[in-house]
């Protein structure tokens, strides 16, 4: 067994292996612990140890936002207006908080996203708003689903008209939210794929605040490869008409480099834990070796083994670490 590495290296590992698993993208985190900076350093490692305990130990469930459509002209988005509520029958809010439940007053609502701004005309070339959903499993508490929602949107999609509905009658709850995709200031919504996980995050967070156990992971951190359904999939399944179907699953190579990455780097993170002479830091190694090894990605390619960079990797990745002199972590955003 490898000698004991300080835990201010250890740290550094998970700061810089865990910033690419959690928030891929937004930032680049180069390990270089100095001990002016350990402080932060440490508060950065606990939040990652966090992140990794929700989604290895706990198995937290896991977030859902995603966006089903949107409407090109008036017609369309009136016409999603009726579906969500159920023709006025279900409660409705608006960005002001005023909640409604009245055909005559979901009309009035569509009006005036009509004349709000830019006029919608009934049929548009474009996509003049965007239809989301924000969902949890069977049994969370629908009404911190929704008031997660809420703040979800008050964040999120602030200076926009939207109006909120949420489902409870069927398995799992959720909300479907329909914003006005030109803002009160004229900017267009165009949500990208950073903004959807950037949503995960936020969505998962006010779940949090509300004691509700949620994560926001990537597919690729948890090795999965799950193709999300499009909304008549999802309906025609719940109605019992694909239940022969296979689960759509995804492929080729962005989705193969994209989960060896995640594979690596937890290898990383557990060639660093198992130096650590704390046991629960080599406990949880263990955890994130059989958490990986049980992931759907590596049982579709039949490797039921550990992922873990070479033995000789490792130690010079850690050597290297530890004997780096540069001021650190820096963080690049």
């Amino acid at each position: 067994m490898a000698p004991p590495i300080s835990s201010s290296v250890i740290d550094s590992v998970l700061v810089q292996w865990g910033e690419r698993l959690f928030y891929p993208g937004n930032r680049i985190v180069k390990m270089a612990p100095q001990p002016r900076l350990n402080i932060l350093l440490r508060r950065q490692a606990a939040l990652i140890r966090r992140r990794i305990e929700a989604t290895v130990t706990r198995r937290a469930p896991q977030v859902m936002v995603k966006v089903t459509g949107g409407g090109r002209g008036m017609g369309a988005i009136a016409a999603h207006f009726r579906y969500i509520s159920k023709n006025g029958q279900l409660a409705f809010e608006d960005e002001r908080g005023v909640v409604q439940q009245d055909k005559e007053a979901l009309h009035d609502l569509a009006e005036q996203w009509r004349l709000g701004g830019s006029l919608i005309e009934e049929t548009s070339p474009r996509r003049e708003a965007f239809n989301l959903m924000l969902s949890m499993p069977r049994g969370t508490n629908a009404q911190i689903v929704l008031m997660a929602a809420r703040e979800f949107a008050q964040i999120e999609l602030k200076d926009h008209f939207y109006v909120m509905v949420l489902h409870e009658h069927q398995e799992n709850p959720h909300v479907h939210l329909s914003v006005r995709a030109e803002s009160m200031g004229g900017r267009r919504l165009n949500p990208r794929k950073a903004d959807l996980h950037r949503w995960r995050e936020t969505f998962a967070e006010r779940l949090r605040v509300y004691g509700i156990e949620a994560e926001a992971t990537h597919q690729a951190t948890r090795g999965e490869g799950r193709r999300y359904e499009h909304l008549w999939q999802r309906k025609a399944r719940e109605e019992g008409r694909l239940h022969n179907a296979p689960e759509p699953m995804k492929s080729g190579e962005a989705y193969q480099r994209s989960r060896v990455g995640a594979l690596q780097a937890w290898a990383h993170i557990v060639a660093a834990l198992k130096t650590s002479d704390q046991p629960s830091d080599r406990e949880l190694a263990e955890r994130i070796t059989r958490f990986v090894r049980e992931s759907a990605f590596a049982k579709e390619h039949g490797r039921e083994r550990e992922r873990e960079v070479p033995p000789h990797s490792q130690t010079r990745d850690v050597e290297r670490v530890a004997a780096r002199d540069r001021p650190g972590p820096e963080i690049e955003r």
